[in-house]
């Protein structure tokens, strides 16, 4: 696991993207293959706070804090319960050790046990009118 640097902005777009046409099938995803990886590679990636985890020569799982905002964490559908996810959840926590919070959608059932098993607890419940995906969704917030 380490910070990403400029050239990973595909593999990293790569992940989310296979991990979100996995985990969330039934969600529409807002913005073309092209226009995702292109957003990675030259907005979130160069931004700064972006994590890679690496495994078997690839990128198997992807992070993004912005702030004290988890705002994207994605793992390749053939890593997931390796426990990736709980490094990266542990790493966050250890970087904004203030608190965390986080959305994701409300169909994402497993995302959800994922996080309540991290000590995050749900704050708000949306409709989705204010995501680009107009997919209902839930605000978690962890507090040490």
């Amino acid at each position: 696991m380490r910070a990403a640097t400029a050239s990973d902005g595909a593999a990293v777009a790569d992940v989310y993207l296979r991990s979100f046409d996995a985990a969330l099938p039934t969600v529409r995803r807002a913005h073309s293959d092209a226009e995702v990886r292109e957003f990675f590679q030259y907005v979130v990636v160069p931004r700064g706070g972006t994590w890679i985890a690496e495994a078997g020569g690839g990128a198997v799982g992807m992070m993004v804090l912005d702030g004290d905002e988890l705002s994207q964490l994605y793992l390749a559908p053939e890593w997931r319960g390796r426990g990736i996810g709980d490094r990266f959840v542990a790493l966050a926590k250890e970087r904004s050790p203030a608190g965390l919070w986080l959305r994701t959608f409300q169909v994402n059932t497993a995302a959800q046990r994922f996080y309540e098993r991290h000590g995050f607890a749900a704050t708000e419940r949306t409709d989705g009118s204010a995501n680009e995906e107009r997919e209902p969704d839930v605000r978690y917030a962890w507090r040490p």
